[in-house]
């Protein structure tokens, strides 16, 4: 069975509409072959050559990469350099690759949204809200129901990301009731924000954890894509459940590139 082009498009509309996304991300349809219709898709936070033989491999003909393979302009497409390959491999399959990125990570219920319900329910907020509609938007940030000890936030928070480390800068914060996220790099959103007890991210440049750690902000880094994978299983609940007839395979091969030896 198959589900047609319009009501894939809608569904993916509705979980992550790419007027969402910001001004200099690559969302939407990447790799284009003009298919009314697929039977499978493969979800995949980045579109490597494990990952593109995996989709083959299930059978899948549309392929969802969170970080868009095809970011800045191409000059070239060369099977010698990796991340050209996947791309020519990709066109000559006849797959259609599509990123919804940051459209994913700004809309209600998406992945900022889920990567935020580590700590517990509390009044929640973007720390960037987007132009187009001021209730979502790049990054949460949270004021907990019930204050959480600093040494069982990071057990939570690995729980929920399905890690057995991150790393942690403790700037002595003993319980944490305000609590930001960012999934990915979120250095550039927590600049518009203010004092919070603890804030969870990918990745932070070395200066900016520091002068946070000095301000009593504690920081958890999981590296980039661990903040990130973990939303997959529940994406492809959510498609699934909107096409009972579509097969939905989250990649297992993918991987973040970083691990701690």
């Amino acid at each position: 069975m198959t589900v047609s082009r319009t009501e894939l498009e809608r569904t993916l509309e509705t979980m992550a509409p790419l007027a969402l996304a910001e001004s200099w991300d690559n969302v939407g349809y990447l790799i284009d072959p003009g298919a009314t219709s697929w039977s499978h898709i493969f979800i995949t936070i980045d579109l490597t050559d494990a990952a593109l033989e995996e989709a083959l491999a299930v059978g899948a003909d549309f392929v969802l990469s969170y970080h868009p393979p095809i970011f800045q302009g191409l000059k070239r497409l060369r099977s010698t350099e990796p991340g050209e390959r996947s791309v020519l491999e990709a066109v000559r399959r006849g797959l259609t690759i599509y990123s919804p990125h940051t459209a994913l990570d700004a809309a209600a219920g998406g992945m900022t949204d889920w990567l935020v319900d580590a700590l517990g329910s509390g009044a929640t907020a973007p720390i960037v809200p987007h132009r187009f509609d001021a209730a979502v938007g790049a990054g949460r940030v949270r004021t907990l129901d019930a204050a959480v000890p600093l040494s069982a936030a990071v057990e939570r928070i690995k729980a929920h990301l399905g890690l057995t480390r991150v790393r942690l800068s403790d700037a002595g914060t003993r319980e944490v009731r305000s609590f930001a996220v960012c999934p990915g790099a979120g250095g550039s959103v927590f600049e518009k924000l203010g004092p919070v007890d603890l804030i969870l991210t990918g990745e932070m440049r070395h200066h900016d954890v520091l002068g946070r750690q000095l301000r009593g902000t504690s920081v958890i880094l999981t590296d980039h894509t661990n903040s990130e994978r973990g939303y997959l299983p529940l994406l492809a609940e959510k498609i699934a459940a909107a096409h009972p007839t579509l097969g939905v395979t989250v990649s297992q091969f993918d991987a973040d590139p970083l691990v701690v030896v």
